[in-house]
């Protein structure tokens, strides 16, 4: 089985259907993939922070099915464990959002010992397996470099919008609970990013193929579409995502995941409009 985790607001959708669909259609799976998403109702700080809905969930768990009866949707709402630890804390509005810090409470909910987070802006060029198989079990997880960090910061700074965790180990070291107390003592720059750097005992650094967070090449394995800087026609920077599909042809020119993404227009389709589910090349 592969567990893969996200966590964001009902705004996510968009980018779990693509990742998802992304992982099926870039991979030869035996096996199922089960999706865990944790979410939460913080619209007391803005009124767009309301958790992914049930509907969404319950579209998303009948799309997976669609590649294989053991595919499943879970969601996790951790409005409750948010405000025990970091309502108020000097972090809470975040340079994302505080949808990103909930993933540091992966040690406390019923999750496998090896799980695969991903940032929702995240598409898969490759075999999910070529990740999910590498060997974590003496590191608490492997990640690859902040594509800017690495220059800007330290050889070894890593993003931590794919990380293939060791839950079993992380639990035992403490690297989230130290992580968390962090974030509740001082603003930090990146947030929770900087706060689990700072907490790492042991990690294990991947080849940029596995992030890649400004290029698609033929070797790229996850192609992260995080903010970048663009150089023309002058220096500024740009947060393009993968369902922005017009916006991927005309400013990266990349048509290498149309197949994936023209099926997520369709999917999107049928969600709005409340329609049945079956993939296209089964109708």
């Amino acid at each position: 089985m592969i567990d893969i985790m996200f966590a964001g607001n009902k705004k996510v959708f968009d980018g779990i259907l693509c990742c998802a669909l992304s992982v099926f259609m870039r991979s030869e799976l035996r096996e199922g993939v089960r999706f865990h998403l944790l979410t939460m109702d913080v619209s007391h700080l803005r009124d767009d922070y309301l958790p992914i809905t049930d509907e969404q969930v319950a579209f998303l768990d009948r799309v997976v099915k669609c590649y294989g009866k053991d595919n499943s949707v879970a969601k996790y709402d951790l409005t409750d464990l948010y405000m025990e630890e970091f309502d108020g804390c000097p972090n809470e509005g975040a340079y994302c959002s505080p949808y990103t810090l909930i993933r540091l409470f992966a040690d406390r909910l019923p999750l496998p010992d090896k799980i695969l987070y991903l940032d929702a802006d995240i598409m898969f060029n490759r075999d999910i397996r070529l990740l999910y198989d590498i060997d974590v079990s003496e590191v608490e997880y492997a990640a690859a470099n902040d594509h800017y960090g690495k220059y800007l910061l330290r050889y070894d700074y890593i993003n931590a919008g794919v990380l293939l965790m060791n839950l079993s180990m992380m639990r035992k070291t403490g690297i989230l609970t130290r992580a968390r107390v962090l974030l509740r003592q001082k603003k930090l720059t990146f947030a929770d990013q900087s706060a689990l750097i700072r907490s790492t005992t042991k990690k294990k650094l991947l080849p940029q193929r596995f992030n890649d967070q400004k290029f698609l090449h033929a070797h790229t394995v996850v192609r992260h579409f995080s903010k970048r800087l663009f150089y023309l026609p002058y220096p500024h920077t740009d947060n393009i995502k993968q369902w922005d599909v017009s916006r991927v042809h005309r400013v990266f020119h990349y048509y290498a995941f149309d197949d994936i993404l023209y099926e997520y227009i369709y999917l999107r389709t049928l969600f709005e409009r409340n329609g049945e589910i079956g993939r296209r090349d089964e109708q």
